[in-house]
C-alpha cells in the first residue's frame, strides 16, 4: 500500500512533532536510508500475523552517509527539540530501521521524519491538523481528514500517562497518510483494529509505569504542598519524556518500526483487484448478494446456543439450498466437484446426459416447466442422483431463481421452492399432481435389463432406473414453447459442440434474455408504461409469444438487488428534480 504511517505527539513546548514514521519505497534506498550493514549491530527480527512474515533488520550508516543525510534532512532544527528527547524517538546518529519484503522486493523504512522534502512537508501539516482542529469528541478516538493535494489521512488520537505531564497524561496520534480516498476509507475498519491494537499496547505499558511512579512518589500531593510558580516557569521547567521513557521499552521504535511494516503490507494486500471482461453478470452480482447476506447471518449465529429448525421445515434459501444436518451452505455447487467415489454411482453429468437418459419428449416437458418456474419435483431413493439431476437443471436458470430444497420427507408448497426432492413413499396433494404449474419426475427400478441405449460404461449409466415425467400441463410436442427452450435444444443435440461449449452457450443465453428482463422491469416496474406500450416493447424484443411472456415474469424475480436499487435511484431523481422546476 502506498502509505505513510507516522506516530505523532503534542509537545507542550513546541506544539505537534512527528515523532516516527514507516514508508513504503518501490525504489533503491534514498541516499538518507543507507545500504551498509555494520557487523555486530544487525538484528533480526520476525514477526507472522495474519499469515504475513516479515524481516526487520536494523540499518547503519557510515560516517560519511550520516553527515550528508543530517545535512540535507528537511527535519525541524535542533533548538526545536526537547532537550528530554520528547520530540525527537531517534538519536541524532541513528540510521533508521528497514524491512525487506522479498515476495515483492518493496523496503520499509522508518525513521523520524521522511527524507523527501514533498513528503515531510505533508506529513507535517497531517500531524499538525491530527493534534489541533482534526479531533474527535473527547480528544480521543479515530477521524478521517484530508483534500487531493495534501492527501487523506485516517488519524488516531490517545493519550499516555504521564506521573510529570500536566493532568498526568501526554496527547499522541497515529495517522496514515495516502492519496486514494476510496481506498483509505474501505480500509478504515482493518486500521482502526489494528491500529487500536497497538494503542492500547502503548497505554499498557506506560500505565504500569505510571502506576509504579505513583506508588513510590505520589505527584498529587507533591503538587498541591508546592508553592505556586508561574505557569510559564513550570513549562519550561517540564520538558516532555521521551515515550521510551513512558513506556519503560528500550526496543519500542524496532517494535513500532515491525508493527507499521506490517500494517503497511497487511492492508495493501487485503484488498486485491480482478479483472473483469465487461460488466460483472445478473448471476455474479446475486451470488455477492447471498454471500453477503450468508457472512452477516453466520456472525450473528451462536454456536452453543444455536436452535435447530424442526425437520417438517428443511431450509430455503434463494440461489442456495441448506442441509438439515449443518448450518454450512454451497452457493454454486460445482457438478465436477464429485470425488471419485461419487463418480462411481449413478448421477446426471450434464443437460445433454439428461436429455439422452430421459428421452426428448420428457426432457423437453421438464425444461419447459423449469424455465416456467413452475415447482419441479423428484421421487426417488437415490439422495445424490436428486442433487446430481438439480444441480443440472438450475443451470438453465438465474441463480436469484432458484430455490432448493434437495431432500424432503414431506412435500413443501411452491412457493418455499421450485425445486423439490421427496422420498418415495411421500404423498403429493391431488391438486398438485393435476396442477398445470407442477411437473413430477418418478424414478422407478427398471423392470427390464436396460431401457435405453447404454451411453457410458457400465458403473456410471443410469439403466438400473425407470423416470416417469408426469405434469397436469403436458407439453405438447408441436408447442412452439420460449424461445430460449429452442436454442437450448439445438445445442444440445449438436453432436460438434463439447459439454464445456454447451455450459458457455447457456452463460450467454441466460444473460441474453435477463437483458430483455431488464428492459422490461424498467418500463413496467419503474416507468409504469401502458399495456399497448408494453406489447410493441415485447414484439421488438421478439419475445411476445405467451411462453416467453411467462418467461420474462419469472426471470424478472431473479434481478439483483443491486440492479434494481440502481435502477430505481437513477430513473427517479431526474424526475423528481424535474416536478421541483
Amino acid at each position: 500500500m502506498n502509505a505513510i504511517v507516522a506516530l505523532c505527539h503534542f509537545c507542550e513546548l513546541h506544539g505537534p512533532r512527528t515523532l516516527f514514521c514507516t514508508e513504503v519505497l518501490h525504489s533503491p534506498l534514498p541516499q538518507g536510508a543507507g545500504s551498509g550493514d555494520i557487523s555486530g549491530q544487525n538484528e533480526q527480527a520476525e514477526e507472522e500475523e495474519g499469515g504475513i512474515q516479515m524481516s526487520s533488520r536494523i540499518r547503519s550508516h557510515s560516517p560519511a552517509e550520516g553527515a550528508s543525510a543530517d545535512s540535507s534532512s528537511p527535519g525541524p532544527k535542533k533548538s526545536d527539540m526537547c532537550e528530554a528527547s520528547g520530540c525527537r524517538s531517534l538519536a541524532g546518529g541513528h540510521p533508521g530501521y528497514v524491512s525487506h519484503d522479498k515476495e515483492t522486493s518493496i523496503k520499509y523504512v522508518s525513521h523520524q521524519h521522511p527524507n523527501h522534502p514533498q513528503l515531510f512537508s505533508i506529513v507535517r501539516q497531517a500531524c499538525v491538523r491530527s493534534l489541533s482542529c482534526e479531533v474527535c469528541p473527547g480528544r480521543e478516538g479515530p477521524i478521517f481528514f484530508g483534500d487531493e493535494q495534501h492527501g487523506f489521512v485516517f488519524s488516531h488520537t490517545f493519550f499516555i500517562k504521564d506521573s510529570l505531564a500536566r493532568g498526568f497524561q501526554r496527547w499522541y496520534s497515529i495517522i496514515t497518510i495516502m492519496m486514494d480516498r476510496i481506498y483509505l476509507i474501505n480500509s478504515w475498519p482493518f486500521l482502526l483494529g489494528k491500529i487500536r491494537g497497538i494503542i492500547d499496547e502503548l497505554q499498557g505499558k506506560a500505565l504500569k509505569v505510571f502506576e509504579a511512579e505513583q506508588f513510590g512518589c505520589p505527584q498529587r500531593a507533591q503538587r498541591m504542598n508546592t508553592a505556586f510558580t508561574p505557569f510559564l516557569h513550570q513549562r519550561n521547567g517540564n520538558a516532555a519524556r521521551s515515550l521510551t521513557s513512558l513506556t519503560n521499552d528500550e526496543n519500542l521504535w524496532a517494535c513500532l518500526h515491525t508493527s507499521f511494516a506490517w500494517l503497511l503490507k497487511a492492508c495493501g494486500s487485503r484488498l486485491t483487484e480482478k479483472l473483469l471482461e465487461g460488466a460483472p453478470t445478473e448471476d455474479t452480482l446475486v451470488q455477492m448478494e447471498k454471500l453477503a447476506d450468508l457472512k452477516e447471518e453466520s456472525e450473528g449465529w451462536d454456536g452453543s446456543e444455536e436452535e435447530e429448525k424442526p425437520s417438517s421445515q428443511p431450509d430455503v434459501v434463494e440461489g442456495q439450498e441448506l442441509s438439515k444436518s449443518s448450518p454450512e451452505t454451497s452457493l454454486m455447487p460445482d457438478c465436477n466437484s464429485w470425488n471419485v467415489a461419487h463418480r462411481r454411482l449413478s448421477v446426471f453429468r450434464s443437460l445433454r446426459h439428461m436429455r439422452q437418459v430421459l428421452g426428448a419428449s420428457a426432457f423437453r416437458m421438464l425444461a419447459w416447466h423449469v424455465l416456467m418456474g413452475n415447482q419441479v419435483i423428484w421421487k426417488a431413493q437415490d439422495m445424490d442422483l436428486v442433487q446430481s439431476a438439480f444441480d443440472v437443471l438450475r443451470t438453465m436458470l438465474p441463480i436469484g431463481c432458484v430455490r432448493i430444497i434437495p431432500y424432503s420427507d414431506q412435500y413443501e408448497e411452491a412457493y418455499r421452492c421450485n425445486f423439490l426432492g421427496l422420498s418415495p413413499h411421500v404423498q403429493i396433494p391431488p391438486h398438485i399432481l393435476s396442477s398445470e404449474f407442477a411437473v413430477l419426475v418418478e424414478v422407478r427400478a427398471a423392470t427390464r435389463s436396460s431401457l435405453y441405449p447404454t451411453l457410458f460404461d457400465d458403473e456410471q449409466s443410469l439403466n438400473k432406473y425407470e423416470f416417469v415425467v408426469t405434469s397436469g400441463s403436458p407439453v405438447a410436442a408441436d408447442r412452439v414453447g420460449p424461445t430460449i427452450l429452442n436454442k437450448i435444444e439445438a445445442a444440445l443435440t449438436n453432436q460438434n459442440l463439447s459439454v464445456d461449449v454447451v455450459d458457455q452457450c447457456l452463460v450467454c443465453l441466460k444473460e441474453e434474455w435477463m437483458n430483455k428482463v431488464k428492459v422490461l422491469f424498467k418500463f413496467t416496474k419503474v416507468d409504469s408504461r401502458p399495456k399497448e406500450d408494453t406489447q410493441k416493447l415485447l414484439s421488438i424484443l421478439g419475445a411476445a409469444e405467451e411462453d416467453n411472456v411467462k418467461l420474462l415474469k419469472f426471470w424478472m424475480t431473479g434481478l439483483s438487488k443491486t440492479y434494481k436499487s440502481h435502477l430505481m435511484s437513477t430513473v427517479r431523481s431526474p424526475t423528481s428534480s424535474e416536478s421541483r422546476n
